[in-house]
Formats: structure tokens, sequence, C-alpha cells
């Protein structure tokens, strides 16, 4: 079948759940999410039956790839929703709460069916390659993050955050149109393939393409949460309903690197551009890294550190985007990449996971939280302290084979000053990752007698299956990679002008 079959049948689900959601009587609205996991749990088996070389000659080809590159983009966009809600059911007696009517329940059967249609416009991110279709999932996407983000209607945290995102995420895409723009008007053409071939050409004046480049790295930054547009990432982070901060942080951040990979490649392809291009990306990559971890140290709350977290992460990804045509270890930049954020995607969930059961119970996020976890649920400590050292690049871990290839794309391409800021940036993450662990095995719980902690069936299940990802792809990454790696296809279409 088509690829486009799989967000069409995301839509379909949608659809269907909003209907059922509105129509079905009852107070208990989980089903929803149940269903949602189920139907989107099909769709992404599906993903393993789509012909990718089934190709029509309308110009609808023209705006839509499916390539390699867009269906590793397409799984993690529907692993990271399943997970997502999953996560948010745990989180349903918060949203009762912050959601309920006066004398009456909390309206929140929504917050199971939006994901599932920012999931859609994040599938069909992966293969957009024309402006125009690039920028309508985009705004899908970014659109639905508004509601969600301002979800608990009665935290006032949760309207601040959406406020913010609401101002910036519209400022941003000031920038991105202007510069599609400037790139529409010196190119004359709206698909990548047929851009990149424009500026390869020599034809195209340096000062207006990189103009143009610089204003949609602007607007990317604020996507994947990098310099300069990166400050609105701690607050929104910390004000949403943490299901959703969770998918901020993995399936946006994803989203965006994808779009940010299709849109750079013409740019570092093309040889007038390429050295210019390629510094403005280090030195964006290197204030990333500094920013991000150097203001995650100080942090005292959980959700922002993180916040910071994520933001350093990205700065991993641009470095990584920035390392050439090729990467390190015979692997392409998007293929580190991609790798790199299905690791991502497995440690930062599962500390997602851990931190929706700990505030539920203790009705606080901050660090402190934590404390004695060890003595109130061995499991959830094990678990976080599993997330904690992968993301900090701790060697078994599936994080640290993800920051490893990082670091052997810059020191094949002789990057020695961002790598100094990368093993900075690495270094200070053992400090603020770990002072978790010390949290919950060396402080006090503070509050006596010790209550163990209850997990639903689902939560641990899925906790397991996140643990076991991030130890097993951390000693034996090869099917991960094979599955990642089918050459760099989205790369040798540009340059080809396929």
């Amino acid at each position: 079948m088509p690829a486009y079959y799989l967000e069409v049948a995301v839509v379909i689900l949608g659809l269907v759940l909003l209907m059922m959601e509105a129509f079905v009587t009852g107070g208990d609205k989980r089903f929803v999410g149940h269903l949602a996991i189920l139907g989107l749990g099909a769709i992404f088996v599906g993903l393993f039956f789509v012909n990718t070389s089934l190709r029509g000659t309308s110009p609808f080809w023209q705006f839509y790839a499916a390539d390699s590159l867009a269906m590793t983009y397409k799984g993690i966009a529907l692993l990271c929703t399943i997970l997502v809600l999953i996560i948010g059911l745990d989180y349903i007696p918060v949203l009762e709460k912050f959601t309920a009517r006066i004398g009456g329940r909390g309206a929140w059967g929504e917050f199971f069916c939006l994901p599932v249609f920012i999931c859609s416009g994040m599938m069909w991110m992966a293969s957009a390659i024309d402006l125009t279709s690039i920028f309508v999932s985009l705004e899908l996407v970014t659109i639905s993050f508004y509601v969600m983000v301002t979800f608990m209607r009665r935290n006032v945290g949760s309207l601040e955050a959406g406020v913010k995102y609401l101002i910036l995420g519209a400022l941003s895409t000031g920038f991105l149109v202007y510069g599609f723009t400037w790139l529409y008007g010196i190119t004359g053409r709206t698909n990548l393939h047929e851009i990149a071939v424009q500026l390869g050409s020599g034809t195209i004046a340096t000062a207006p393409a990189m103009f143009s480049f610089a204003l949609i790295l602007v607007a990317l930054a604020f996507k994947i949460g990098a310099v300069p547009l990166h400050f609105w990432i701690p607050d929104v982070y910390q004000g949403a309903p943490t299901p959703i901060t969770a998918f901020l942080s993995v399936g946006s951040k994803a989203a965006g690197i994808i779009v940010t990979t299709r849109l750079i490649q013409p740019y570092l392809y093309a040889a007038p551009l390429a050295h210019n291009a390629t510094a403005i990306l280090l030195a964006v990559a290197c204030a990333t890294l500094l920013v991000g971890n150097l203001a995650a140290i100080p942090q005292t709350n959980f959700k922002r550190l993180l916040a910071y977290s994520s933001i350093s992460h990205a700065g991993f990804l641009v470095l990584a985007l920035a390392s050439g045509r090729t990467g390190g270890f015979g692997m392409q930049p998007s293929e580190i990449v991609a790798f790199y954020m299905a690791a991502y995607l497995c440690m930062t969930l599962l500390a997602f996971a851990v931190l929706v059961v700990v505030s539920r119970v203790t009705g606080s996020d901050d660090l402190s939280a934590f404390n004695g976890l060890h003595q109130r649920s061995p499991f959830l400590a094990f678990a976080l302290v599993v997330a904690m050292a992968s993301l900090a690049g701790v060697p078994l871990t599936v994080g640290f084979l993800g920051k490893f290839f990082v670091f052997g794309a810059a020191a094949a391409h002789q990057l020695w000053l961002p790598l100094i800021f990368a093993v900075i940036g690495a270094a200070a993450g053992f400090y603020y990752y770990l002072k978790v662990v010390r949290n919950m095995y060396w402080n006090p719980p503070a509050a006596t007698p010790v209550e163990p902690i209850a997990l639903a069936p689902l939560t641990k299940i899925t906790m397991l299956v996140l643990i076991a990802a991030t130890l097993i792809f951390g000693v034996y990454p090869q099917p991960l990679m094979h599955f990642l790696r089918s050459g760099d296809t989205a790369g040798t279409e540009v340059v080809n002008g396929n």
C-alpha cells in the first residue's frame, strides 16, 4: 500500500475517536485512550507493509516523500504518541482536578483525541519535501500543541505556558514564512529537490541565500529547542500537563529535526554555501550545548531539568547535522540523528513515565519529591536510574551510543572546538542527571511512614519495555541500526535533484 495511507488511517482514527468521545454516554472516557493506543498500534504494524517504491505520476509526489528517512520518523511519531497516551492514562486524576466543571466531573476525553491528530501532522512532516507541505504540516502540529499545553484550564501554570508558547510560536512562524519567501524569491521553486539544484548551480547570490538560511534556522531552532529560540522551553515544559511535556520533548523535537534535516541539506550540499552554512550550524550547536547543560545544573524542579536537558540534546543533534555529508563509523549524519532520536525516545519517555507516577502521588514535580523513592518503589527508582544514566551517556546504555556516534562524526571531520563543547556538556550532564539518583537513594523520604507506590499493569509493562530497549540497544544496537540504515536517500535525492 502507498505510504500516505498511514496518515489517512491516523486522521480517520482521530475523527472516529472524537465522535465516540462526543456521543458515547458515560462519565469515564478512558476507553478513548485505550482505543487510540490500539488503533495507533495497528497502524504502526502497517508501517512494515508499506511499499516505499510505489510512486504515482500525479503532482502529489512533488510534495510527499516515502524514503527510508520518512518511514523512520513516522515510526518514531507513532511510538511516541502511543507511549504518551499510556502515560496520559496515569495522569487522569490530575486532569480531573484541573479540568473539572464547578459541581461536575472533569472534561478530559479530548486529551486522548488531539494527540492522534498531532501524530498525523508529525507523520506528514516526515514526508514533506515542499515548502508548502512543510509549512502546513508543521502548523497542524504547532496549533494542536497550543491547545494541549493549555488543556488544564484551571491551572494558572498551564495557561501561562500556553500563552508563552503561542506568542513565541507565532514569532517563529513569522521567521519561517519570511525565510521561505526569500528562498522562493531567489530560486523560483518550492520543491526541495529543485531548490537544491538551483542553490548548487552557482547562479544564486550568496548573500540572499544565506539570509534565507538564517531566517529558516531561527524558526527551526524554536521547533527543536536550540539557541536562539530556546528560552520558552523551561516555562512551557513546567506548566504544561506532564504527558504533553513528554510529547513536546520527544515527538515535537523528532518532527522538527526531520524538517530541519531536509531544509538544511540543500544549503549544506551546495558548494557555494556549504562552508558558511556549516559554520552557522556549528555556532548554534556550541551555544546550545553550553546553555542547555550549564543552565540545567542549578535546577531543583525535575520538569525544568528535563527542559534544559532537551536543549542540550538539541545541541548534539545539530552538531551531528553539521558534520558534513558523511558522519562517522560509516553512518550518514541523518542516520546518526535518527539513531539519537530513537535513543532519546526510550530514555526520555521512561523518565517522564516515572515523573507522572511520582508527581501524582506526591503532588509535586520538584527533585525533593524523589527523596527516598527506592524505599517506596524500588522498581520506579531503578527505572529512573536507567533513564538518567542513559541521558547522561553512561556506557552500556543506548544514550551512550548516541553521543558516541555524534562525537565520532565531529572527530572524523576534525571539528575540535565543537567537540570540546560537546565533552563539557556531557560532563555537566553526569552531575545534574545523577543528582536525581542521589535524591532517590541517599536522601530520606519526606513523609513517614513510607507507603509503597502501586503501578497499573500497563504502566509497569511500558516501563519494562523502555528499560529493556534502553539497555539492550546500548549493548546490541544492530537491530535498531538495521531499521534505520537503508542509505541516506534524502541526501542523495537532494544532490541528484530526483
